[in-house]
């Protein structure tokens, strides 16, 4: 599978599980119950799905015009990386906001997911890439112009 179909598929797999374990989470380290962290759940994922989509063709196009386009472990963990750090800068603001607390304790509320998503990422993508193949921008040439 490769193109605007894998990047939806991916992101949508992806999303539907992050945004349980992200409202369960924030119910958990809050306090709260899941009906009240379910709307800002819903509103992360919103961000994230827009921006995870964003993000992955971004890397994507940067990995498709590197010597190596093989993607390495140093490359995935990258790439998770890379992706949760940029998230945050999104995300902490708003926690902020929707809970009425500081940005310092929107941080610490948003500590676990920092350290849990990366490794989930991590993992998804990996599991992602064995189900359905690596996409074409992580393929040698020669199987890339035949995909």
């Amino acid at each position: 599978m490769q193109g605007v179909k894998r990047k939806l598929v991916y992101v949508s797999l992806y999303e539907v599980i992050g945004m349980t374990f992200s409202a369960l989470g924030l119910a958990l380290l809050s306090g709260t119950s899941p009906g009240s962290t379910g709307p800002l759940a819903v509103i992360i994922t919103t961000i994230a799905v827009t921006w995870n989509f964003i993000y992955t063709s971004m890397f994507e196009h940067w990995e498709s015009r590197q010597q190596s386009r093989t993607r390495t472990v140093k490359r995935r963990i990258a790439h998770a990386i890379g992706f949760q750090l940029t998230l945050i800068v999104f995300l902490i603001p708003l926690i902020a906001w929707w809970m009425n607390i500081s940005l310092v304790q929107a941080f610490l509320l948003d500590l676990a997911l920092i350290i849990f998503i990366p490794c989930y990422t991590f993992a998804f993508n990996w599991l992602f890439d064995r189900v359905f193949g690596l996409p074409a921008s992580a393929l040698p040439d020669s199987a890339a112009a035949t995909s």
